[in-house]
């Protein structure tokens, strides 16, 4: 037993150093986002034994979390890839309207070789792409009238994301794209500023859009990937041990996050139509891809049309 003065002095000894994470998505915890951030967190804190802890962060501007994270002010970033092409031009090349033919296309070109490539395109541009996780297709919803066609588009303002790609394609289909970030949609469309916006279900579902917004389109016109994206001298900083130990946990973060997403996916649109949204399952995509088959030509010229290419063609 130790005596009272050892005793007193093993009392003041701080607790063991934690090494703080932070890791900032735009969502609400109860969301695809929250599931892979979550997950991310709970492998790390177990695989190092608590030396590290994982905060969890919502923030609904994406455009300077990805700044904060080159920066870094935060050591993480996990969202959309819609504004990391401003960051990581290369990126674009996955926001080609009707690139990808299903979910599971789109995530074995992401988890290959073709993947693989576009994450070492990250460290150059003072970033480091971790893992690849999902948003899932992209749908269109607005306050004013159904939308079967592409005409009936015409002259509606939509919400887009800061993304030149999705930007083109919309004027293409006659709408009028107003770019912003996410953390100003809301107060946009209950203002009227705008008068729809694309998201995927799981996006839809979790910001309660149905609360603004009567109709839904099931267009599916762009797969939205998401990314963990991590400051480098963060990464720097871990010794190998460590280091694996993260890219192990993104690993199971993005199995939580493309599970969730699947979910959503399946019960999404029954919940949407039950809080009483107005939903087009119906809808003629070959109309909606000849409309942007003139700009959809004059962007991918702009791109790497090799790569389009490979992607295109990908098999299992």
């Amino acid at each position: 037993m130790l005596p009272v003065a050892g005793l007193l002095a093993a009392m003041s000894l701080p607790a063991a150093a934690q090494t703080q994470v932070t890791i900032q998505h735009p969502l609400p915890l109860n969301s695809h986002y929250g599931a892979g951030a979550t997950a991310v967190k709970e492998a790390f804190e177990r695989a190092t034994n608590n030396r590290f802890r994982v905060n969890i962060q919502r923030n609904d501007n994406e455009r300077e979390a990805i700044e904060s994270a080159q920066i870094g002010t935060i050591e993480c970033y996990l969202g959309s890839t819609g504004p990391v092409g401003n960051f990581v031009p290369e990126v674009r090349v996955l926001d080609v309207p009707f690139l990808f033919r299903d979910s599971a296309h789109a995530r074995g070109v992401l988890d290959g070789e073709i993947g693989q490539g576009l994450l070492a395109r990250f460290q150059p541009r003072g970033l480091v792409g971790v893992a690849w996780m999902e948003n899932g297709f992209r749908h269109l919803t607005n306050s004013r009238r159904e939308v079967n066609t592409p005409g009936d588009m015409r002259g509606m303002k939509v919400r887009t994301m800061e993304n030149q790609v999705h930007m083109r394609a919309f004027s293409a289909l006659g709408a009028l794209p107003t770019p912003m970030a996410f953390s100003e949609l809301v107060p946009a469309l209950q203002q009227g500023t705008v008068d729809g916006q694309e998201n995927p279900i799981p996006v839809i579902v979790a910001n309660n859009l149905n609360q603004v917004q009567r109709f839904l389109t099931l267009t599916s016109h762009v797969y939205s990937p998401a990314i963990l994206i991590c400051n480098p001298a963060f990464m720097g900083r871990l010794n190998a041990a460590d280091r694996a130990a993260f890219t192990e946990a993104a690993r199971a973060g993005a199995a939580a996050n493309r599970a969730r997403v699947t979910a959503d996916e399946q019960s999404g649109v029954e919940e949407l139509r039950r809080r009483g949204m107005t939903v087009v399952t119906q809808v003629d995509n070959g109309a909606f891809q000849s409309a942007l088959a003139p700009q959809a030509a004059q962007i991918e010229q702009q791109l790497d049309q090799a790569l389009l290419r490979r992607i295109r063609e990908w098999r299992q």
